[in-house]
Order: structure tokens, then sequence, then C-alpha cells
């Protein structure tokens, strides 16, 4: 799991347990004689994309270190319901214990990589990538960032400290455009890349003029894409293109079509629906 060691990732899912468990499993404890075991099946109950499964393993593991755990589906696969995710059997306490912590998990990363293959299939044909942002709910962004490459998307910049992303709060406050790329580059650390939001003609030039690394634009018709990218393109160097703002599935193809790089998209993660997935359990 990205920017979390297998120890980071044990001590956030202990979190995510604590907060669910309580004082315990009052309902479980009392009606579950202790000692029982059991097996089942994690069950895609809509059609999705596959993510998840290793993070809803640990889970269980975290309560059950004997678990037993077989995957029937590999990341990244297309699943229609039902479909059987993986099987596993073990403490039937533990299990029921930790059911919802595990699926709440695994039903986003599905969700999320279900999102992200969507808007895939959409930009189909063209070299646009499909971009995650940092609009994540808090503690949630490593695993939201390993359904979007699940989905076959790619990230952006993990946090701050990865990228200078110049917006337009920051150009008022630096100044313009010009003061703010002069000032990211003499004060960033070296290599840093610099992108700039812009919003007319003439800031695209500006940033160009300036240095700018990538060019970020925001909440434009594709027609006004196109024309910048042409610009961009002519700058003598490499830029990077991206577009961004409430990209939806029927109009990201024009967007890719109008010749960014990529498209950065919120909504894979900030508005997801969550796949329905559940865990049916048999006798031992």
């Amino acid at each position: 799991m990205e920017h979390l060691s297998a120890e980071a990732l044990d001590d956030c899912l202990r979190r995510f347990l604590s907060e669910d468990i309580g004082r315990g499993d009052v309902t479980t404890e009392a009606t579950v004689p202790s000692g029982t075991r059991t097996r089942g099946e994690l069950v895609a109950k809509s059609e999705c994309v596959v993510s998840g499964l290793p993070v809803a393993r640990r889970v269980f593991e975290l309560l059950d270190p004997d678990l037993s755990w077989e995957e029937a589906v590999a990341a990244g696969a297309r699943v229609s319901p039902p479909t059987t995710l993986a099987y596993l059997s073990g403490r039937a306490r533990a299990i029921l214990t930790v059911e919802r912590v595990a699926l709440n998990l695994l039903q986003r990363m599905c969700g999320v990589a279900t999102a992200t293959r969507r808007f895939m299939d959409a930009v189909a044909g063209t070299s646009c990538r499909i971009l995650d942002t940092r609009k994540t709910a808090p503690g949630l962004r490593p695993f939201d960032r390993q359904a979007v490459r699940d989905g076959g998307g790619q990230n952006h910049r993990y946090d701050l400290s990865e990228m200078v992303l110049i917006k337009d709060n920051h150009r008022r406050l630096a100044g313009g455009v010009s003061k703010a790329i002069g000032a990211a580059r003499a004060a960033a650390p070296p290599g840093t890349p610099i992108e700039v939001e812009i919003e007319s003609e003439g800031e695209l030039s500006e940033a160009l003029s300036a240095g700018a690394d990538r060019i970020l634009i925001d909440n434009q018709p594709p027609e006004t894409v196109a024309r910048w990218c042409a610009v961009a393109r002519e700058a003598g160097r490499p830029v990077f293109v991206e577009a961004s703002g409430n990209m939806r599935l029927d109009t990201v193809r024009a967007y890719a079509l109008a010749g960014v790089d990529a498209v950065s998209v919120g909504a894979l993660t900030h508005s997801v629906a969550a796949a329905d997935v559940s865990l049916e359990l048999f006798g031992a």
C-alpha cells in the first residue's frame, strides 16, 4: 500500500476497528459460542471492478491471525453479480466482529476502482490519462489511490509536499502568475514540479514564459481547452497539460480529444458510490 508500511497499515486498520468495536461486540459475544468456527464467501452483488481484497483480508487477520483466505478474483477484474471474490474460514466471533470494517473498505475501494474504469473506458483510444485528486476523506487516501490504480487510472500528487500547484488564491496573494512561479522556483526544493492553474490565454502565456512545468486548465469548455493546448504545444519545450473541473462521463472524452495529457476527476473519490459486497457465512 503506497505511503503505508505494513506496520502503518495495521495501525490504521486497528484505529478503524477500535472506532467500530468500542467496548466490545455485545451481539456476537452474546449469541455465538466461544470457539465456534465458520466459513464463508465475500460476494459481489453489483457489477464492479475489484479492489481492496488484501486490505479486507488484513482486517480479518488482525482479530484472527490463523484465518484461512483464498482470493478468487484478481485486483482490477471486472465482475458481474453474483461473483465470489474470496473464500475465508476461521473463528466465527472474530469474523463477525470485523465484518463491517472489512466490508466498508472493500466496498469503497471497489466503488472507486469501478468509477475509474468507467472514465478510462470513456477515453479509450486516446493518450489521455485519468488522474485522481486530493479530494479524499481524511484517513482513506492510501486506500482510494490504490483503488484508482486498480481501476486503471493514475495518481496525482499524494500530498502538498510532492508538487507545487499554484491555484487562483495563490496567484492573487502572490501578485500574479509570474511572481508566484518565481517565488515557487526560489523556495521549493530543487526538482519540484511546478504546475499552474490558468483562467485565460494571457495567464497561459505568462505561465509558459515563466517556466511552468505543467498547466492546469480548470472549468473551461473543450473548445477553449483545445485552443490553449495548441498554444502550450508551441512553447518550444515539453509542457504537461491537465484539464479539470466537474468532469463527467459524458464530457470527459471531448477533453481527451482536445489534446490534454490528463484529466483529473475529483468524483472518483469525493462522491463515489460503494459497490455492493456482502459476507455470506455457512457452518464450520
